[in-house]
């Protein structure tokens, strides 16, 4: 899971992977990413009422997170067999009731794949082109003029991470996205254009297109593209294209995510939502804080948005089948970079065990995790969010398996999980 919202370094850099070769490479960075920031104390196992069938299975492989050190989980899987949803652990830390299945959370980098949507839709209007110089579109930057549109959305452009990167061997650290310096920090208000800028200061890391690294600069300027070209806010954007309620008369037809917002600068969470803890080290003592509350400006674009586990079934389902982008994109966006396995906004996995494709895009935030998965068709999807962890327990082998058990229940059939 990627370091979507104040990642310091590119070992933060790959969203969580599940089955294969590929997810194996990035399953290191992705554990890194999840002890740095989805840190609280411990938790006592709980459970919230899962609604439709009883599906034991699907109950245990989401109470193995609880049972390695997460707060808090909210699943909801459609398959098959229709729709199921359920919670595990606790709503908040030193209370008994479990997390809101229909809670709210930070969603981090998948935000990307709502950013990459709206693009595409204006490559689809002709007006963006997806392999013109981002130069043209916003000049006031005075970009490397080989970096294209395409770059950005498949994280290819060579951009410095402004959150922090790892390339080379080498550690660079971003602007205050961990530890107590994030802490004191983290009601900031950053300006996109300061975020970018800030990147610009760095040496880019490779030249455009010559290699691939996870940089949530590229989205930041993603969203700046959006409003340069439409005129409008990125969040109005996403609102009229893809957040409104069904039935407006604007087109393209948006699909009524009334849980998803794009919160500006805004700090709480409204609506039910469990809460959020950050465990850090300070003067040689641990400390953990509720980091519910925190203004998201830092990943603008990035991983600044808000949603439930229904609407991100709603979305990814429909962008998987086919209803938010014409067929010829939608395979440009599932297209994966040979290095990576990212397409545009969304990430490939071909190694299934139980044999066909996974698309996906999961992220996370100080406090927070989201897992975003979808067949081809967008007919079985599996979402989720997560909630702190204890930075005691051996992640590194336990959340992988955890998660693998989680895959396999969802995609390959639940006896396939056991």
């Amino acid at each position: 899971m990627r370091h979507n919202s104040t990642g310091s370094t590119a070992r933060l850099a790959a969203p969580v992977g599940g089955f294969g070769k590929r997810a194996r490479v990035f399953r290191r960075v992705a554990v890194t990413a999840l002890v740095v920031t989805l840190l609280a104390g411990g938790s006592a196992p709980g459970t919230a009422a899962a609604a439709g069938q009883d599906r034991p299975a699907l109950q245990e492989a989401m109470q193995r997170f609880i049972d390695i050190g997460f707060t808090g989980m909210q699943l909801r899987v459609h398959d098959e067999r229709g729709e199921w949803v359920g919670g595990a652990g606790l709503r908040e830390l030193g209370e008994p009731a479990p997390p809101p299945t229909n809670g709210r959370f930070r969603i981090g980098s998948n935000t990307k794949t709502f950013v990459a949507t709206v693009v595409l839709q204006l490559v689809a209007e002709g007006r963006i082109a997806l392999d013109a110089p981002v130069a043209g579109y916003l000049p006031r930057f005075e970009l490397d003029p080989g970096i294209t549109v395409r770059m950005l959305l498949q994280h290819t452009s060579g951009l410095f991470n402004h959150t922090g990167d790892y390339y080379g061997g080498k550690v660079m650290p971003g602007l205050p996205s961990t530890g107590q310096e994030w802490v004191d920090n983290r009601f900031r208000t950053y300006q996109p254009d300061e975020l970018v800028r800030f990147a610009l200061s760095r040496e880019p890391l490779f030249p455009p297109g010559r290699d691939w690294n996870y940089s949530n600069t590229n989205y930041v300027l993603a969203a700046l593209l959006i409003e340069e070209v439409t005129g409008h806010s990125y969040a109005e954007e996403m609102r009229r294209r893809i957040l409104e309620p069904v039935g407006s008369d604007r087109e393209p037809r948006p699909l009524g995510l009334s849980g998803t917002e794009v919160p500006g600068t805004r700090t709480g969470i409204r609506g039910p939502h469990a809460h959020a803890y950050y465990r850090y080290p300070d003067a040689g003592q641990w400390k953990t804080v509720d980091v519910t509350r925190q203004n998201p400006s830092l990943v603008f674009g990035a991983g600044d948005m808000i949603s439930t586990t229904r609407d991100l079934h709603t979305f990814f389902s429909a962008l998987m089948s086919g209803k938010l982008l014409p067929a010829p994109l939608l395979a440009e966006m599932r297209t994966p970079h040979d290095k990576s396995g990212f397409g545009l906004g969304v990430r490939v996995e071909n190694s299934v065990p139980c044999g066909g494709t996974l698309y996906f895009h999961n992220g996370n935030t100080i406090g927070y995790g989201a897992l975003m998965y979808s067949t081809a068709d967008g007919r079985r999807t599996l979402t989720a969010s997560i909630t702190g962890v204890d930075t005691e327990v051996d992640l590194a082998t336990k959340f992988p398996q955890a998660l693998d058990k989680l895959l396999k229940a969802v995609f390959c059939g639940e006896r396939a999980a056991g």
